[in-house]
């Protein structure tokens, strides 16, 4: 017989107080996680404040925000900017690795450890439903995730709006690694992904450090695939012209080369990895090469990329969620 064989009783709650009572005890229980989640969520926008504070309060001596006498030449940041910009440029990558502990907790101490400790079976007998237990260990820390994430989020964007703006400058690029998992609902879909797979990992294995382990794992797999083949989520846009392209700042600069007469594309690596001498434009013209062009992703290419991902994820989350509840349906008798 199955461990996760439901212990019978007489009594039968009705659903909305069964689930009700089952997050406020899952609350208590966790009480002190919860703090620890507040604490990170309060020293994580502190230190974005800290940082446009430093900034706001750095000395200058021109209006343009140079630190070098003004007239010179030579463009030197502040120390406070340069900081900022370190601290700010991975910012996405450090939020989208809370998401991703935020699984790895569902997984372990919230459901797998009361599975292999059997410290479900109180519960159970108590009138709750396996499926109402597992709903309230998936939808409370799903809802917090997204209301904490959702105000870091925020105060992310607050802070990268205050690189903008100074001259010679080049801030973080919205389509950065480190940036674009944190600045949208992408980030919340990979986060209601984590809860997911934590608790389909959790009712599967029923083992604490295994099921985080392999939580884990799927959840690294699926941030560096997005993040290595993000760029293929939108199609790109073909610019082209007979000389040299200028491409904008906001531009995410796929590749380029040369067009020939026909159309056919022509990349700059397929004369870099020839012997023909001479430049690589004298070769590209050899081979036909018409007019330039180049493959990007305008900054208008943001919010596509990031519902696309959302939806990605959003639909990995649910059929995660659908698996875990048919397993334990399976394995409850």
């Amino acid at each position: 017989m199955s461990t996760l064989t439901r212990p019978k009783t007489e009594a039968v709650a009705t659903a909305p107080a069964t689930l009700r009572g089952s997050v406020r005890v899952l609350l208590r229980l966790h009480r002190k996680a919860l703090w620890a989640a507040a604490a990170l969520l309060v020293i994580g926008i502190g230190i974005v404040v800290a940082l446009r504070v430093w900034m706001a309060s750095s000395k200058v001596r021109c209006a343009d925000g140079d630190t070098t006498r003004c007239g010179d030449d030579i463009y030197v940041a502040s120390y406070a900017h340069t900081s900022t910009e370190t601290f700010l440029a991975d910012g996405g990558g450090v939020l989208l690795l809370l998401a991703g502990l935020i699984g790895v907790f569902v997984a372990g101490p919230l459901i797998a450890r009361e599975l292999e400790s059997g410290t479900f079976r109180p519960a159970w007998a108590q009138s709750v439903s396996p499926a109402h237990w597992l709903a309230a260990r998936l939808a409370v820390p799903a809802g917090l995730a997204v209301v904490g994430l959702t105000v870091l989020i925020a105060v992310y964007r607050w802070g990268l709006r205050a690189l903008r703006g100074y001259p010679y400058f080049q801030p973080p690029r919205w389509y950065d690694s480190g940036v674009f998992p944190g600045t949208g609902p992408a980030l919340l879909g990979f986060a209601l992904l984590a809860v997911a797979v934590g608790g389909l990992c959790a009712v599967l294995v029923r083992r604490t450090l295994l099921s985080m382990s392999l939580t884990g794992l799927f959840l690294g797999v699926v941030a560096l695939g997005l993040d290595k083949r993000r760029y293929e989520l939108w199609p790109h846009i073909l610019r082209q012209g007979e000389g040299p392209l200028t491409l904008s700042g906001g531009d995410w600069h796929l590749d380029s080369g040369m067009l020939t007469a026909s159309g056919r594309k022509l990349y700059w690596q397929d004369c870099f990895d020839t012997d023909m001498t001479g430049s690589a434009e004298a070769c590209m013209r050899a081979r036909g090469g018409v007019d330039h062009f180049a493959e990007v992703h305008p900054a208008s290419h943001y919010w596509p990329l990031q519902l696309v991902e959302t939806g990605i994820l959003l639909a990995l989350a649910a059929l995660a969620v659908f698996a875990a509840f048919r397993v334990l349906r399976r394995l409850h008798g």
